[in-house]
């Protein structure tokens, strides 16, 4: 992830440059806290700071043992201005994991195999980094016992992730490889069903089983995923 530039605390940076967040609510980088108050635009380092130091200190403490107060000494920003930011600690710790999301992109390799095949290696490489588990893991795991949390969850992760299939989808379907959409609906419920195949898949063999993500299990999986869903074959 960038790292705070070095001119400037985050903090300091925080104080000569953010308004208030006048909306009250989740205010994650391009997430529901970009309709803010006028003003000067807010610190993008600070930002990048304190969601850094949200995933340190989850990986450490726990979901448990991490608080505001935490992220805020870690980030070298006060805790008034994290809570300007992020009114509670679910929407901090979304926000922090969705951002790690955000580096995942969809090449256009030539080929939808080759395209799933670079996703996935993405995807991998991303869960087995020591912060993405820890995360991950808390994060699902208090969502279980919070159902608003979850839903944040959705909106925040899930659903936005889900532009991977779609582009990979589009740019099958102008090569030839895949059939043009006959209904928006049925298009939808494929793209979802596509993507909890995936991201379920590659998810449990990483976090649940504990095994590597090789070149071969790619091939192979990609395999079985192509199989019903290319006209060629």
């Amino acid at each position: 992830m960038p790292a705070a530039q070095p001119s400037a605390s985050p903090d300091d940076t925080v104080r000569r440059s953010t308004p208030p967040d006048s909306t009250g609510g989740a205010s994650g980088p391009g997430g529901a806290g970009a309709a803010r108050a006028k003003g000067r635009p807010r610190s993008a380092a600070a930002d990048l700071a304190i969601l850094d130091a949200t995933r340190e200190a989850l990986a450490e403490l726990g979901w448990g043992g991490l608080t505001m107060g935490h992220v805020a000494s870690r980030a070298g920003v006060a805790k008034t201005t994290l809570y300007r930011r992020w009114p509670s600690k679910n929407e901090l710790v979304v926000d922090a994991v969705a951002s790690l999301f955000d580096e995942l992109v969809m090449p256009d390799l030539g080929s939808l195999r080759a395209d799933i095949e670079a996703v996935v290696g993405q995807f991998a490489a991303l869960l087995a980094r020591p912060e993405t588990q820890a995360a991950l893991l808390a994060l699902f795991a208090e969502g279980t016992r919070d159902r608003q949390l979850r839903r944040r969850i959705r909106e925040a992760i899930v659903d936005p992730q889900k532009r991977l299939v779609r582009q990979g989808r589009a740019a099958a379907q102008a090569r030839g490889e895949l059939e043009a959409d006959a209904c928006a609906a049925t298009a939808r419920e494929e793209v979802d069903i596509i993507f909890d195949t995936i991201a379920g898949t590659v998810e449990h063999r990483v976090l649940v089983s504990g095994e590597p993500i090789t070149p071969e299990w790619t091939r192979r999986f990609t395999d079985l995923l192509l199989g019903p869903l290319t006209t060629t074959g």
